[in-house]
């Protein structure tokens, strides 16, 4: 089970982080992408980043320069920083597993609103 959580409503320029609580499977093992994807109002899903089992990381490039993503297997969370918010960036946020080799992802957490606004 996948559990999203963040900071609800945050002001422009503000940098927000996201956590995704992971239960049932250590985020440490297994050859899975923990992976942060999001959704603005009507728009498509926007896959933004992963990290993978050894902690390497990927980037969304029009994110990059803005996108911090990161696993504590102490704590078995996912972490998406966001720096320097607009409100382009205000959406549902979700944090999903994929399986090395597969296309798809087999679990999705419920998604957390964050909205950006003065």
């Amino acid at each position: 089970q996948l559990r999203e959580s963040g900071p609800g409503l945050v002001k422009p320029s503000q940098g927000i982080s996201l956590t995704c609580t992971v239960s049932g499977e250590s985020v440490a093992m297994g050859a899975y992408y923990w992976t942060w994807i999001r959704q603005s109002p009507g728009k498509g899903l926007e896959w933004m980043g992963a990290v993978a089992y050894a902690a390497d990381t990927y980037y969304n490039p029009s994110l990059k320069s803005r996108t911090s993503i990161s696993k504590d297997a102490s704590k078995n969370q996912i972490t998406l920083h966001l720096d320097n918010v607009t409100p382009e960036d205000t959406a549902v946020y979700y944090c999903a597993r994929k399986l090395d080799g597969n296309a798809w992802y087999d679990y999705w957490g419920q998604g957390t609103q964050v909205t950006v606004s003065s």
